[in-house]
């Protein structure tokens, strides 16, 4: 078959632009819109099509349970961190030290994606905001406006992402270095977790904590020196929701002369922007990264099938995963008719749970938050649908720091409502701490293993 022209690539990649497109930012100048996109067009990618093709491949082995998926990182990066090298290594660290865990209870490879390199727009549910009487646009990320609440901070500014791409180029750098050096070494990940044991509060995790001690110390004593033992892969993600960046940011491979997605090598499509009809599928449909969508309670067969036929109508294993997000109270009840009508269809795919966004409460002292044992009780109801099924639950998709804030109640050291404020520094959505992390990664380790009896 021939390869479609390069003039007819990049004429579909701009067929959103007459579709409904949710949650954009209301630039409020074009012609600097443009400048912005040739200037990124211009730019070196982000990420290769060959480390997609192999992230496609590792998904495509989820899919088969061949493989776990760990997903993770910040609801929404911020400039400021970004140049901080300390708190990206703490997120690494926890991502590592979440995937030895979850390798000793699935006996299986784990993929790693980090949220991260790319993570820098949130769409808002309102567009506006208004405090005492001033109406300004709601933030939505430092791609596309600041925090502060004044006008020039608020006003949408293209140029930010130009920043965001140059500080998601030095993510990756530092990510690349982390993991492809001696930072990654199984061993020294292992001692940081049997240190997180050692706290009184997670002691009840102590004797798998020294079951993955002894099966390191036989591979040591077998001889066994895999490369795979020192360093790792780790793929960036981030929500394709800026449709100007990820226009942008798409470039034709010499190999295939097929279009990738530079920006990262997972994309997401969120609940909110999930309508086939619309300019976010449609944008995605015309790439060949693997891609997720993200299926809230709302979701229905037909919504998934339709999907489905618009973004991997030809079922090629890897490409589609879906990552639902249904709430703790209400996916025992959802998730089965979707999964079993999807598994009725025959195409593969992936399937993830997102157990954050569908148990977020407001506590009584305002803060935004969610409750670990919700958290949780997500996880073990994605599990508990998928085993009954006889269907594979793929992977989790975490909102998590490796910083000790105070953002999620609970947890075995009992975080209260009074304590949230102490160290409340996301700017979006809360995150699982280090700890609260880690202790997740126990938890669903011990689920890994159930499942495979």
């Amino acid at each position: 078959m021939e390869s479609q022209p390069v003039h007819e690539i990049y004429q579909s990649l701009e067929r959103w632009r007459e579709l409904p497109a949710k949650h954009q930012p209301a630039w409020p100048d074009a012609d600097k819109v443009r400048g912005v996109g040739d200037y990124l067009r211009s730019m070196p990618p982000l990420v290769f099509a060959g480390e997609a093709d192999t992230l496609k491949e590792e998904i495509a082995k989820a899919g088969r349970g061949e493989a776990f998926i760990l997903q993770g990182g910040d609801c929404a990066e911020t400039f400021v961190d970004s140049v901080s090298a300390a708190r990206i290594r703490a997120k690494i660290q926890t991502i590592l030290q979440m995937a030895i865990i979850l390798t000793y209870g699935a006996a299986l490879p784990v993929v790693k994606i980090g949220r991260m390199a790319g993570q820098y727009a949130k769409p808002r549910s309102n567009p506006l905001e208004t405090r005492d009487g001033v109406e300004l646009p709601s933030y939505m990320g430092d791609a596309v406006n600041g925090h502060d609440f004044t006008p020039e901070q608020r006003i949408p500014d293209p140029q930010r992402m130009v920043d965001a791409y140059h500080r998601s180029a030095t993510t990756l750098n530092l990510i690349r270095a982390f993991t492809g050096g001696g930072f990654a070494d199984m061993s020294k990940v292992h001692e940081w977790n049997k240190g997180f044991t050692e706290n009184p509060a997670y002691k009840k995790y102590e004797k798998m904590a020294e079951d993955i001690d002894w099966a390191l110390r036989f591979m040591s004593a077998a001889g066994i020196d895999s490369p795979n033992l020192r360093t790792v892969d780790m793929y960036s993600s981030h929500e394709a929701l800026l449709l100007e960046y990820e226009t942008a940011m798409t470039r034709i491979d010499q190999r295939t002369s097929k279009p990738y997605n530079t920006s990262a090598h997972f994309l997401w499509i969120g609940e909110r922007t999930r309508d086939v009809d619309g300019a976010h599928v449609d944008l995605l449909s015309h790439v060949r990264n693997p891609i997720g969508v993200k299926l809230g309670p709302t979701s229905t067969v037909d919504d998934a099938r339709r999907l489905m036929d618009k973004l991997n109508p030809d079922g090629e294993e890897g490409r589609l995963t879906f990552i639902t997000r249904m709430g703790a109270s209400k996916i025992r009840s959802i998730l089965p008719d979707l999964v079993e009508g999807i598994t009725s269809d025959g195409r593969p795919v992936t399937w993830m749970t997102d157990p954050m966004h569908g148990n977020t409460i407001t506590a009584s002292n305002g803060y935004k938050t969610r409750r670990m044992e919700d958290v949780v009780d997500e996880v073990r109801g994605f599990f508990d649908v998928h085993i009954g099924l006889g269907t594979v639950p793929g992977g989790v998709h975490i909102e998590l720091t490796g910083d000790s804030v105070t953002e999620v109640l609970g947890g075995s050291e009992e975080l209260s409502e009074e304590i949230l404020s102490q160290r409340y520094e996301t700017l979006v959505d809360p995150r699982l701490n280090h700890r609260q992390s880690l202790e997740l990664a126990f938890l669903v380790s011990q689920m890994l293993r159930d499942s495979d009896k």
